[in-house]
């Protein structure tokens, strides 16, 4: 910052008798130190205090805010539908949704007697329930006549039962 204010900011009045000439023009440069200083810097025990903390956020609201992201990138057209896959502590449900009409094409989970029969999952589900739903998703797809859908993992890392579920729809003929 220089010396000298800027032209913009009109300098202070002065108390000049009318009709005096005075140096105090608009636009002529003064001194800052002709200013008025309105606040003082704040001291660094001030700045300590307004510290602001960052909030802990659960893994839940950071599997949302993950799977905001992602559906912000992935939609479902009638020609290419999301797959959408939610994991929950008992169960894994996979719905193919056409966005565009906002309407479920097909859908598989655990809770379905197909799927859930001859398996124990008493602890929740595994891989191998996992692939079994990958599979029932994918033979419901061809049914449909869906071929092409777009992979969204619902905010959960491409790991264990997610991963495993799409290499078992890809196995069945399903294009992700």
């Amino acid at each position: 910052m220089s010396l000298y204010a800027s032209t913009f900011v009109s300098p202070p009045t002065t108390a000049a008798s009318p009709g005096s000439s005075s140096s105090a023009f608009i636009g002529a440069r003064q001194p800052l130190s002709a200013y008025a200083v309105t606040a003082p810097p704040p001291s660094p025990a001030t700045l300590r205090r307004c510290e602001v903390a960052a909030k802990a956020l659960t893994r839940r609201e950071n599997r949302a805010a993950r799977h905001e992201r992602i559906r912000k990138k992935v939609e479902g057209t009638p020609e290419r539908p999301r797959m959408s896959v939610f994991r929950s502590n008992k169960h894994l449900y996979v719905q193919v949704i056409d966005d565009t009409k906002m309407h479920t094409l097909a859908s598989a989970s655990t809770m379905q007697k197909p799927v859930s029969e001859g398996l124990d999952y008493s602890s929740g589900p595994t891989i191998e329930v996992a692939k079994k739903v990958g599979e029932a998703i994918a033979k419901a797809c061809l049914e449909k006549g869906v071929t092409k859908v777009a992979f969204d993992r619902g905010g959960y890392p491409y790991h264990g039962r997610v991963e495993a579920l799409a290499s078992a729809a890809r196995e069945q003929g399903l294009e992700l």
